[in-house]
């Protein structure tokens, strides 16, 4: 049985707690109230604002396309070349030159009526022989005496909008010029900032419109052209339409704001509407956070108004308490993980991407460095085959065509084993005498090394040097320490690379210049390591040479000289059985 003596204070203890929370809510309601109307007000000046300034660059940009055509029936009347057409009646490059002037002129078309209102010459071809003689810019043009703008309905419901001029010698109508005005430009590019945007002329009908089915009605009639909505919608518009201002206008049963304007042409005047969807969406959004921050709000008061109720479940509360703030650590944990897998798949993804470019960009480059030295050599050959066939030398020109036709099939050769640079293998190899590899690359650099006056110290046995290797590859590497030489040795007065070829264990190739010298030994055969000036060098050359020796079984190394200058050794295996039949 309840004893009413202990509820009575139970109830009295409460409703203080109830009065606090309908406070609470009646505060949040005035505050959203007024940030509501105080935000709708300032949101909707502003796009009122940017909406008349995009009106009037509208409005200016249309007549001054107007103005710009005005002028060219008044220049093309006095043109003497069609007047002397019309005269003459010889139309034969009248058309040709009413092209010529339309790209210069910025018309849409222009058109050459003589005095019957027959097209004598069009820049649109089509139209040629056609009849005008009942349209409104011929007989505007007869009845005025200067250039007399027209607009004319089509077929297709769009208008068209032309100035017309009539030419007249000794008094005597003679034709009249037609310039077309591509108004309809201008639709496109209002659709894109603005819902809606039509010119009305003098008489209220809508010339030009961003809504095609607009066109030929007033605007009374244009904004009722819409699909009826159901009771849902209705609704639904009616919700999202509370944050905005009373509407000046419906279109597709949406409120809008109507900003009109007069433009400085035959009483042409231009109006925009522009939706309240962005006033809308910013005020809801500032509405939105002010309602999650009451909702905090009321849900702390009323967690810490629950604790002090009942202090008999307070070990409960803490433990609940707890649990909450465990499951929110899990949730997080959780979220954090699934945001580093997705981020651990993204970085997988780039990785692939990378590697794919990194590839055919070093691709690219290696190509690019050794075709280098065969094409400045054609270059070379070309230019001293073109001189010797000046001077009626073409024996000796045509030593230089096969020497060219070497360097192609030596290119050939070059991408076809670029494709080798990564795999091991000896499917190319064959036995070769490196002596004749170093005669071969010195005739690819001779050019080279005669435009710098280049002395070639050339040390070399007379016994063969065999070894066992791919030919183009071991030329490759020769031309490509060569070419170092020679950039090494572009600042002295007088250069100087000696070649010093010498067979024991193994094969031995010295390359030493009297250059500078080598400033990063450690770094020098890395991929696109290069002292060069940018585009002067990829810093490839002396990798691939490494690459291609080591697959070779040897060795590329490098130093400086005691003298100065850097040394190149490339030490390759000596061939097996000649090595045993000289024994």
């Amino acid at each position: 049985m309840n004893d009413p003596l202990i509820l009575e204070p139970r109830a009295t203890r409460r409703w203080p707690w109830r009065l606090a929370v309908f406070l609470a809510i009646a505060i949040a309601l005035t505050i959203v109230w007024t940030t509501n109307k105080l935000l709708t007000e300032r949101f909707t000046e502003s796009t009122r604002n940017r909406a008349e300034v995009r009106l009037a660059l509208y409005s200016g940009n249309l007549i001054s396309a107007l103005q710009r055509a005005s002028v060219v029936p008044l220049l093309l009347s006095r043109d003497p070349a069609l007047i002397g057409a019309l005269t003459s009646l010889d139309y034969s490059q009248t058309t040709q030159r009413l092209i010529s002037y339309l790209d210069e002129i910025g018309a849409q078309s222009i058109m050459l009526l003589d005095s019957e209102g027959r097209a004598v010459a069009a820049t649109d071809r089509n139209r040629l022989g056609s009849q005008h003689r009942q349209e409104p810019y011929f007989i505007n043009a007869l009845r005025g005496n200067g250039t007399v703008f027209s607009t004319a309905r089509r077929d297709n419901g769009a208008f068209a909008f032309s100035y017309s001029r009539k030419i007249e010698v000794g008094g005597n109508l003679t034709g009249v010029i037609v310039v077309d005005v591509d108004l309809r430009q201008f639709e496109d590019s209002w659709a894109g900032f603005s819902d809606a945007v039509f010119v009305t002329d003098s008489e209220g009908q809508i010339v030009l419109a961003t809504e095609s089915r607009w066109r030929g009605l007033n605007e009374d009639q244009a904004l009722q052209l819409r699909s009826p909505r159901g009771a849902i919608e209705r609704a639904i518009q009616a919700t999202t339409d509370w944050t905005a201002l009373p509407a000046d206008a419906y279109l597709s049963g949406e409120a809008v704001m109507r900003q009109s304007t007069r433009i400085p042409f035959q009483g042409w005047r231009m109006t925009s509407f522009t939706s309240y969807a962005s006033v809308r969406e910013r005020v809801n959004t500032v509405l939105a956070m002010e309602w999650m921050l009451f909702s905090f709000v009321i849900a702390l008061g009323a967690i810490w108004a629950g604790r002090r109720a009942d202090s008999r479940s307070l070990f409960f509360q803490r433990e609940s308490a707890e649990l909450r703030e465990l499951n929110v650590a899990l949730q997080r944990e959780i979220a954090e993980r699934e945001k580093a897998e997705k981020n651990l798949e993204v970085a997988e993804q780039t990785v692939a991407q990378t590697s794919k470019l990194a590839v055919l960009g070093e691709m690219s480059a290696a190509v690019s460095h050794e075709l280098n030295q065969p094409l400045a050599a054609m270059k070379t050959y070309l230019a001293g085959a073109r001189l010797l066939m000046q001077r009626k030398r073409p024996d000796e020109a045509l030593a230089s065509f096969h020497r060219i036709d070497d360097l192609i099939e030596r290119m050939g050769a070059i991408t076809r084993q670029l494709k080798s640079y990564a795999r091991k293998g000896g499917d190319a190899f064959e036995p070769l005498d490196l002596r004749a590899s170093l005669s071969a690359a010195l005739a690819m650099m001779e050019p080279q090394l005669k435009a710098r006056d280049i002395v070639i110290d050339r040390q070399v046995p007379n016994t063969p040097i065999p070894i066992r290797a791919d030919r183009i590859r071991v030329e490759q590497v020769i031309v490509n320490l060569l070419r170092n030489a020679i950039d090494a040795t572009k600042d002295i007065a007088k250069p100087r690379i000696e070649l010093i070829l010498a067979a024991g264990d193994s094969a031995v190739l010295t390359v030493r210049d009297n250059g500078h010298g080598i400033h990063d030994l450690d770094a020098l055969f890395e991929p696109f390591y290069t002292t060069k000036a940018p585009g002067d060098g990829t810093g490839l050359g002396l990798a691939i040479s490494s690459g291609i020796v080591a697959d070779l079984g040897g060795r590329l190394t490098a130093r400086n000289g005691r003298s100065g200058g850097a040394v190149f050794e490339m030490r390759l295996p000596i061939l097996e059985d000649s090595r045993e039949a000289a024994e």
